[in-house]
């Protein structure tokens, strides 16, 4: 694949601070988050309540869970190493406030844009669940058994890709082990006993597809990623592809639209690279970051910044990249062997990180979950990038 600029490891990287605080303790296995939109700030409190969607993948037999959970943060934070941890005032408390029953593990869990209660969630052998949180119990069946409103059926095999549409309400897009991509209406007339099949089928990937998203700024355009190395534009007009390209020398994991420059995608893959598309030119790549030690698995813009980018990958890292400067021209006072310098922030994890997410009203605290049921909390100082982190035990 030709690039047009290529980025390794950053000389402005910053590392982020092994403080922590520990929150609690509980047994679940979490491997999969997710913030929810909205935050409240309760009356006369120095806090505000944010909520996080949590999935579990436990061992075979134990039950698993989609779980809500609460999660206080402090209006002001001062850095790690100045918390009284005595002081109520400052502590960042994590309280599960709902436990639904779950069929098997919760591969990929994501909430509908226009009704945040409605949650989709993917499950090991195929099957989309839709769970409206307003509608369930507030105490789990003791039975284990799993009752969501709706059940999506059409995929056979394992899935990780799952998307829903920004603009139209209730259309839904997943991605499959089977090479197939669906779309499904959740508003569909047709649903007999809880159960809906897709409104439309399409294979065009040679392998696995890894992962899909909807554009933020056109109903009828998606992107998808796979182990065949492509990435693929689709008109959902016609649910045919609009582009194909070759985007990496190895699977490709991840894709992530811009939400704020509607030509701008970023794809991640297991040949350790980054590379960012405009979509108004897909011959080549805009640029490609290599940083990464192993596989990238996961991209998220920022939503508050239209120049940040985070990933992670199996090398335990997670990195926020700062590409303001891309194709910038470089100083003849101080000359680099790279193009420009990209600013980078690397969050050291001590396990593999299973999923992150940004906050979207905190605009410098992300989450992520990792081996040993870790649940981490960063925060970026808001001038030098300095990173604070909060540990969540399970």
């Amino acid at each position: 694949m030709e690039q047009n600029g290529w980025f390794h490891e950053a000389e402005e990287e910053q590392m982020c601070s092994e403080d922590n605080i520990i929150l609690g303790t509980e047994e679940y296995g979490f491997k999969d988050l997710l913030w929810l939109p909205d935050a409240t700030r309760p009356e006369g409190e120095d806090y505000f309540l944010h909520q996080l969607i949590l999935g579990t993948q436990t061992e075979s037999g134990q039950q698993n869970y989609l779980v809500l959970a609460n999660v206080q943060i402090p209006d002001e934070n001062p850095r790690c190493h100045d918390l009284d941890y005595d002081d109520k005032s400052v502590n960042w408390k994590v309280e599960i406030q709902m436990k639904m029953n779950h069929e098997g593990r919760v591969n990929k869990a994501c909430f509908m844009p226009q009704k945040p209660c409605i949650i989709a969630t993917q499950i090991s052998y195929g099957d989309v669940l839709i769970f409206d949180s307003t509608k369930q119990p507030s105490e789990n069946d003791p039975s284990g058994k799993c009752s969501p409103e709706l059940t999506l059926k059409g995929h056979g095999q394992v899935e990780y890709g799952l998307s829903w549409n920004p603009i139209i309400n209730g259309y839904l897009v997943s991605a499959s082990y089977d090479h197939a991509i669906r779309v499904w209406d959740i508003n569909s007339m047709f649903a007999k006993k809880g159960v809906i099949g897709a409104i439309a089928t399409v294979k065009e990937h040679s392998s696995v597809v890894n992962d899909v998203a909807w554009h933020p700024f056109y109903q009828n355009m998606f992107g998808s990623v796979g182990n065949d190395e492509s990435l693929m534009i689709w008109d959902t007009r016609l649910y045919r592809t609009a582009h194909i390209v070759r985007a990496h020398a190895a699977a490709v994991n991840c894709l992530a639209f811009n939400p704020y420059r509607e030509f701008i995608l970023a794809t991640g893959s297991a040949d350790e690279t980054i590379a960012l598309w405009d979509l108004r030119n897909l011959k080549s790549a805009l640029f490609s970051i290599e940083s990464h030690k192993d596989a990238i698995i996961q991209l998220q813009w920022s939503p508050h910044n239209e120049k940040l980018l985070a990933s992670s990958g199996r090398d335990q890292r997670l990195y926020v990249w700062d590409i303001s400067d891309l194709g910038a021209e470089q100083s003849t006072d101080n000359p680099t062997d790279d193009p420009t310098e990209l600013l980078s922030i690397r969050c050291e994890h001590n396990g593999d990180i299973f999923e992150f997410s940004w906050n979207p009203n905190e605009r410098r605290v992300i989450c992520s979950v990792i081996e040993e049921n870790i649940v981490q909390f960063w925060k970026m100082a808001e001038h030098d990038y300095y990173i604070e982190l909060w540990n969540y035990w399970h």
